[in-house]
């Protein structure tokens, strides 16, 4: 579920950000970032900032750290991080503005090549020697049979939180934001994960696996794990849109279900 959002920064907030980066000159809310409490454009003297931030005592405040973790291995792949801070109560988390909007994932958009470029950049980063989540523990819920985990496991740095939200566009670039769910496993998963979303804002099931085809480690990925993860998937978005009010929520469980349908 989203976290509630803040549309004015509290005071302490505000003193932190200036500590960081002098006197704020301006603030505007920005409606993305849904798991933050926090998500604002700040200008200062020096420069303009995008500040994410989460309560101390939030129960995903862990996503913070582990972004802040992440950023000096995704740099040139995501914006650059330019200081976290933990004080007062607060887990905040200055990066560069990037002035871009989310990525189309429409059929036939053009942001897609751009987006699969990136997507195989990631590709080629070394997993960080990070205490990362695992792609089978963090899918060992939504299997019948624990051996079919074994599909997903691998050493591939993913990004796995592919809304087109998580995704600026800035000239022919595409940068990922939100890598609090940054994960290891095979590296066919990143792309496959991406196709349910292409799915879900119009492809038919063959155009979005063609648009995965792109990435080179598709033709490495089983046919047995991509039905384990369509399974999956199907499964865990059930769940999602059992609870969810977002309006992505449904699209995206319908995507799983044609998809998982698919790869019978």
């Amino acid at each position: 579920m989203p976290t509630q959002r803040l549309t004015d920064l509290p005071d302490t907030v505000r003193r932190l950000i200036e500590k960081a980066s002098g006197p704020v000159l301006d603030v505007g809310n920005i409606n993305a970032g849904l798991n933050s409490a926090i998500a604002a454009r700040v200008r200062t003297a020096d420069r303009t900032l995008f500040v994410k931030g989460l309560p101390m005592d939030h129960p995903r405040v862990w996503t913070q750290k582990r972004e802040a973790q992440i950023s000096p291995h995704v740099r040139g792949i995501a914006p650059k991080l330019l200081w976290h801070v933990e004080e007062d109560g607060w887990s905040l988390l200055g990066f560069e503005y990037i002035d871009g909007g989310h990525a189309d994932f429409t059929p036939k958009s053009p942001d897609l090549p751009a987006v699969m470029a990136t997507m195989i950049r990631l590709a080629d980063v070394p997993a960080p020697a990070l205490e990362l989540k695992t792609m089978p523990h963090r899918l060992r819920t939504y299997v019948d049979d624990p051996a079919n985990l074994s599909w997903f496991a691998g050493d591939s740095l993913l990004h796995t939180e592919w809304n087109p939200h998580n995704i600026l566009m800035t000239g022919d670039r595409a940068l990922f934001v939100d890598w609090g769910w940054a994960s290891t496993g095979a590296a066919w998963i990143d792309p496959a994960l991406w196709l349910l979303w292409l799915i879900a804002h119009g492809h038919t099931c063959e155009q979005a696996e063609r648009a995965a085809a792109a990435h080179p480690a598709w033709e490495r990925a089983p046919a047995e794990g991509l039905h384990a993860l369509a399974c999956v998937q199907r499964r865990l978005w059930d769940s999602i849109a059992a609870e969810s009010t977002d309006d992505w929520a449904t699209p995206m469980q319908e995507a799983a279900r044609s998809w998982e349908e698919h790869r019978r």
